[in-house]
């Protein structure tokens, strides 16, 4: 995203309004929320589960309150196919399931989390600044967990080679590259805990024709959350400018890509 004056408090390249936030401020209370509402979530009741739920709602709409409206779309984007996919693949076909065998309610904002948490670290002047490196020692620790997931497992691992070969493409011809490394790093952080607690488990195969065979998890879960950022980042200007005209405003800084793909 552009930057704006000092006076209008945007911080430059970031797309983040600076209302003493930051970042790492974010992205730390997130790497925090996901092991500590993950062990809570191994012995919590139905009610307890909506206590979660409303602790990160709470959370995601404090995050979202120091965001530009670009960001906001683009969470809500990736909230609203998130609760379409759990619902569906969790909630109808079972491909995963959830401990209590439905989905809690900390899952719907916790996706908003997630992707906010992937665009702050791709926003982290430390790792722009090294973005070539990110992306290559992606591609290799992918490559190694994929191939190891497809040959080497216990659990054959063909749907997570797939969305390797998705996240793959994100990397070469996404718009926000960063943003796909940062969605590498906190998925797999996220899927790695959960299923270990027994938060949630994959299916051996696939629910819809029992073909492919899934890891727990499947190892490059994040090539397949990267659709949700994709879509995130191609809806969210449209939303953002209908919402404009709807009001009769025009703010074209609002909806500039803030994290350009690295080459």
């Amino acid at each position: 995203m552009a930057a704006r004056s000092a006076g209008s408090g945007a911080v430059g390249d970031t797309g983040r309004v600076n209302r003493g936030w930051s970042d790492r401020r974010g992205l730390a209370a997130v790497l925090v929320w996901i092991p500590s509402t993950l062990w809570l979530d191994t012995f919590a009741s139905p009610l307890g589960q909506l206590v979660l739920g409303a602790v990160t709602w709470a959370l995601l709409l404090l995050w979202l309150w120091h965001e530009t409206r670009l960001v906001r779309a683009q969470t809500a984007v990736v909230i609203a196919i998130a609760a379409v996919i759990e619902l569906v693949f969790s909630g109808w076909l079972g491909t995963y399931v959830y401990r209590l065998e439905h989905v809690p309610a900390y899952v719907f904002p916790g996706h908003g989390l997630v992707y906010l948490a992937a665009l702050a670290f791709g926003r982290l002047p430390v790792v722009q600044r090294n973005a070539t490196l990110a992306v290559r020692a992606t591609v290799v620790v992918a490559t190694m967990w994929a191939f190891w997931g497809l040959l080497l497992s216990p659990r054959h691992d063909v749907l997570g080679f797939f969305w390797y070969l998705c996240l793959l493409a994100f990397l070469r011809w996404g718009r926000s590259t960063l943003l796909y490394v940062g969605a590498f790093v906190v998925v797999s952080y996220l899927e790695l805990l959960g299923t270990r607690w027994g938060v949630w488990t994959w299916q051996p195969y696939d629910t819809i024709a029992g073909l492919v065979p899934q890891g727990n998890p499947p190892s490059i879960a994040a090539g397949g959350y990267g659709w949700f950022d994709l879509y995130a980042v191609l809806l969210a200007p449209a939303i953002v400018r209908a919402w404009d005209r709807r009001r009769g405003v025009v703010d074209t800084d609002e909806v500039v890509d803030p994290m350009p793909s690295v080459r």
